[in-house]
């Protein structure tokens, strides 16, 4: 389909306001956090479900997905402007998580009419949250070497192993997995299985973090039945499937980096404002200390450079055939621009950047500092920095293998 231009944008524009007038919560303007709650798989307020339910049935909260599946079936210009007129009223998209980032847009690529059919509206309504299987106690960068067994059991397959750091898996419905289905190759031995996380065998245990959080968890998997229904990709094909849902995930790791959007609260301090509050302003205006005014406008100065690449490579994908490698050189990049922002926010907090909680701290300022400490796995997550830098050697600049 082709992008609308001049009358039929405005058109579009006109019908996007008015719709968002009629369904967006005025409640929740002043409460960002709280429109995003589900993502997270915490309690949602009356009003924050009303506003998930509006736009997972209008299908905009999947904005540019086939509407034969429930997504809105927009061109990318009215995916623009319907983002524009969101930003507007101060309205965020509550249709979120790894399904929206990771496995709906490699199941609309790889699935069968059945699988897109089964598990596609639950993505784009929200209503289903998923988390990823892949890394395992022995295997983490060296992922093909997982060794969760799926075996053949006729009409299922009986899958006993465990996974680590599994992102959501104590509030997740679905879990998109990797699974060892022929012990004799390594890479063509891998098979993708999609696993139901309410079957019985699987259990979940929250690993609590050095911010305090427990976003991530041990899944293990005891004897678990899985339906040959829930095969996705070919069998012992699931490592192509795997390496492309990776692109997916790091572009979209990538952009939340730059925007400061993964691990902070929608509340957290800025550089900007952290300098101005904390650091203070000479007598012209500017940073009172130039060696930290100097550093501070060379990290906004790689931030604006690196949102606007993340902008230039979203548009090739969508014009072409997706992300590709060069999704490698913007987790890398991303990575490094998120954690020196978060360094940044803590140096220029002076004592204010040393609470860990207590009354003598003020809320942001609490939350910067856990931040921070969170800010330490964003070169890890997504896979790290050191495996990113080998997919651009070899995949990006066609260099060989280390001899």
């Amino acid at each position: 389909m082709a992008d609308f231009g001049g009358d039929d944008t405005e058109a579009f524009r006109s019908e996007a306001k008015a719709w968002l007038d009629e369904n967006f919560p005025e409640a929740l303007k002043a409460d960002p956090a709280a429109q995003l709650a589900a993502q997270g798989g915490g309690k949602e307020s009356a009003d924050a479900k009303a506003w998930r339910e509006a736009m997972g049935a209008k299908g905009w909260g999947t904005p540019t997905w086939p509407a034969e599946y429930g997504g809105g079936g927009l061109t990318r210009q009215q995916a623009r402007v319907l983002h524009e007129e969101m930003a507007k009223i101060g309205a965020r998209n509550p249709i979120g998580g790894m399904g929206v980032m990771m496995f709906g847009p490699t199941l609309i690529e790889y699935g069968t009419e059945e699988l897109k059919r089964q598990h596609l509206p639950g993505i784009i309504t929200g209503s289903v949250r998923w988390c990823q299987g892949y890394s395992e106690p022995g295997s983490g960068s060296d992922l093909a070497s997982l060794q969760t067994r799926a075996e053949d059991k006729g009409d299922h397959y009986l899958v006993s192993g465990s996974k680590i750091w599994t992102s959501g898996a104590n509030t997740a419905d679905w879990c998109f997995c990797l699974v060892r289905t022929d012990t004799s190759k390594k890479h063509e031995g891998i098979s993708f299985l999609l696993i139901d996380m309410t079957s019985p065998g699987v259990e979940v245990r929250p690993i609590l973090l050095i911010n305090g959080t427990s976003p991530f968890c041990e899944t293990f998997f005891t004897e678990v039945t899985v339906p040959k229904n829930q095969l996705f990709g070919p069998l012992n094909g699931g490592w192509t499937v795997a390496k492309r849902l990776l692109q997916f995930e790091r572009d979209n790791i990538s952009a939340g980096l730059g925007g400061g959007s993964i691990g902070a609260p929608v509340t957290a301090l800025t550089v900007k404002q952290a300098a101005k509050d904390y650091v203070g302003l000479d007598e012209s205006g500017r940073l009172a200390d130039g060696d930290f005014r100097r550093r501070v406008t060379e990290h906004l100065m790689e931030v604006q450079a690196f949102q606007q690449t993340v902008r230039r490579a979203a548009d090739e994908a969508k014009a072409g055939n997706g992300p590709s490698a060069a999704t490698s050189i913007m987790k890398y990049a991303g990575a490094k621009v998120a954690m020196d922002r978060n360094e940044l926010i803590v140096e220029a907090l002076g004592s204010a950047g040393l609470g860990w909680t207590g009354e003598g701290f003020a809320q942001p300022e609490l939350a910067a500092v856990r931040t921070w400490l969170r800010s330490k796995g964003n070169s890890i997550e997504g896979g790290t920095s050191e495996i990113n830098l080998n997919v651009v050697s070899k995949r990006v600049l066609g260099l060989p293998d280390p001899k």
